[in-house]
């Protein structure tokens, strides 16, 4: 039986209990009123409204027949107890052996409309029931009405029934649709994550090494030009066998399948990788505050590759040859400032679609809960504040 059969069933079940306690409650009141029934009659029948209560209580917890056969055994008990000891019933008894029978038993129609089987006994049951009220109480009042208060009082637990079956397979069918459209956008936000991310890194290495060949390498040694070619090199071959673009803690690429095992660092991952990579190519970067920098893989990661793309733009867009990095921390935040005393520029100018700043800095470290702050003015140089959380 699937989740969806099993989840019908429990509401079927508990539908059933509290529709015919309630009734069954109704009826009792009706009984214990003075002349509705004979005090012998009314005696013998209390133990067995506590019998049907029970069982009507059970129905809602358990598929079992035994508690719908127990419920119904009891209330034929009370009707015939109720119309052949002592007097005969006034019409407040009449009442209610109504709304016991063609109410408090009917809920016994909610858990029975569920197969074939159970459908058959829900016939037979109906029918039985039915002649045995109608044989006892053709004196009291008319037999076509009382029929017609009974058909109608089973008609409407088997219509709730049959509503409730046939609701929730299509509200089953809605939420697997709402699952499948939830999966769909996943995959599509991290695909666009993934690729976003591998724009970041290229942008970060390939391209810059590809703008200092295209400037001959003015200012940079052959030789780290050759070290910095072989890095990009490396990145570019492992995103072509599949390694996730972001460098783990250690500096290992994790493979997105498990037979492909790459021990070549993506990027240098620890702020003496990135100090040594500015001191090949040229930018003489003076570095202050803590040598360390204790923080989460993730974070970390982002930390220095965002500042890394700062000395970048130094590099490549001031003008001068010489940056400051301060880093500092508290029990909170590790925090990096990355000042230049170039040409500088117009915060208004920056175009929003590049990805040097509002990418591979500000959004790489929003996604670890970072922040980064810019600060320039024509002619007064570059202050960019990179923060990060511990």
């Amino acid at each position: 039986m699937d989740l969806i059969t099993k989840e019908r069933d429990r509401l079927l079940q508990r539908t059933a209990r509290v529709y015919g306690l309630s009734f069954t409650v109704v009826s009792l009141l009706c009984f214990v009123l003075p002349g509705a029934v004979s005090l012998t009659a009314l005696l013998i029948s209390l133990p067995l409204f506590v019998v049907l209560g029970v069982a009507q209580f059970r129905m809602g917890l358990s598929r079992s027949p035994v508690w719908i056969g127990l419920s119904l055994i009891a209330g034929l008990g009370i009707l015939v107890v109720s119309t052949t000891i002592g007097s005969r019933p006034s019409q407040a008894g009449l009442a209610a052996l109504l709304e016991l029978t063609a109410a408090s038993l009917a809920a016994a129609a909610v858990v029975l409309t569920s197969n074939g089987p159970r459908i058959a006994t829900l016939v037979v049951v109906f029918l039985v029931i039915g002649a045995v009220l109608l044989l006892l109480t053709s004196d009291l009042q008319a037999p076509l009405r009382t029929a017609g208060v009974y058909v109608l009082g089973w008609v409407l637990p088997t219509l709730i029934a049959i509503w409730i079956s046939a609701g929730v397979p299509q509200v089953s069918k809605r939420i697997a649709s709402i699952g499948r459209a939830h999966r769909a956008e996943r995959q599509a936000s991290e695909l666009e994550a993934q690729r976003r991310q591998g724009a970041r890194l290229l942008h970060d290495t390939v391209l810059a090494t590809l703008t200092l060949l295209a400037h001959s390498g003015v200012g940079v040694t052959p030789e780290a030009l050759r070290q910095q070619a072989g890095d990009d090199a490396r990145l570019l071959r492992q995103l072509r066998l599949g390694v996730n673009p972001n460098p783990s803690g250690d500096g290992v690429g994790t493979a997105t399948s498990p037979v492909q095992v790459i021990d070549e660092p993506v990027l240098g991952t620890t702020l003496e990788s990135v100090k040594q990579r500015f001191g090949r190519i040229g930018l003489e970067v003076s570095w202050h505050g803590t040598g360390q920098v204790l923080l989460p893989s993730e974070v970390l990661d982002a930390f220095l590759l965002a500042l890394a793309e700062c000395l970048e733009n130094v590099r490549r867009h001031s003008g001068v040859t010489q940056a400051h990095v301060t880093i500092t921390d508290d029990e909170k935040i590790v925090r990096a400032l990355v000042t230049d005393a170039g040409v500088g520029f117009n915060i208004s100018d920056i175009d929003e679609a590049k990805l040097g700043f509002t990418e591979s800095v500000v959004a790489r470290l929003r996604e670890v809960g970072g922040n980064a702050r810019l600060f320039s003015a024509p002619g007064a140089g570059t202050t960019v504040v990179l923060e990060v959380p511990r």
